[in-house]
């Protein structure tokens, strides 16, 4: 069975290090027509809300806890009824926007989320983020990479909590092995697939970037 996966943009801020910025969140809702679950919860409820439509939503599932990803996770999980996953090592992260509210349960690396016939696997992938992970549906031929890998490249790394040779390690160990006709869909952005970013890697490792 193919999964359902819907799409909307939304549009807000990113708030780390004393600086805040503009930006625009990709929000993915991944299942069938009677569940789902959500990948991220960014800026606006009500656009997540219209993509699930009357299904069940089984998780609100952080591919990592920067506030723009998940400033709206508990009122999400609270209107749906669903749990929030993280990865425990993005606690410290999660408590910066969310100080009084704890997720419900933490990801784990192998662990496979099950939903509308499909299946989600949990790739940890850390370097944005100390505990940011990817999900990977190898039935459909797709990984959501949140903040990990995009069409031009790895995810920031020069503020707080990240590191520019733990995410490069982690796109290479864990994400360019996958088959090239993976389609990549970020956290921000157009989509992209793996036969195209892998030829682009050892550039991006050598300038840095």
């Amino acid at each position: 069975m193919t999964l359902r996966m819907d799409h909307a943009v939304t549009s807000g801020t990113f708030s780390l290090d004393g600086q805040t910025f503009e930006v625009d969140n990709n929000a993915w809702v991944v299942g069938d027509d009677s569940e789902c679950v959500v990948l991220d919860a960014p800026h606006d409820v009500g656009a997540i809300q219209k993509l699930i439509g009357d299904r069940k939503v089984r998780a609100v599932l952080c591919t990592h806890a920067h506030d723009d990803h998940v400033r709206r996770a508990p009122e999400l999980a609270d209107a749906v009824g669903a749990p929030i996953h993280l990865h425990p090592d993005d606690l410290v992260l999660w408590n910066m926007t969310h100080p009084d509210r704890e997720p419900d349960r933490q990801l784990a690396d192998g662990e496979v989320i099950e939903v509308g016939g499909g299946e989600l696997h949990v790739l940890h992938t850390p370097g944005h983020a100390p505990g940011a992970v990817c999900f990977y549906a190898p039935a459909e031929g797709a990984v959501f990479t949140g903040d990990t890998l995009f069409a031009g490249g790895p995810g920031a790394t020069g503020r707080s909590y990240s590191d520019f040779g733990v995410i490069t390690a982690s796109i290479r160990d864990r994400l360019l092995p996958l088959p090239p006709e993976t389609q990549v869909h970020p956290g921000h952005g157009e989509s992209t697939t793996i036969g195209d970013v892998r030829p682009q890697f050892d550039e991006w490792v050598a300038r840095g970037h």
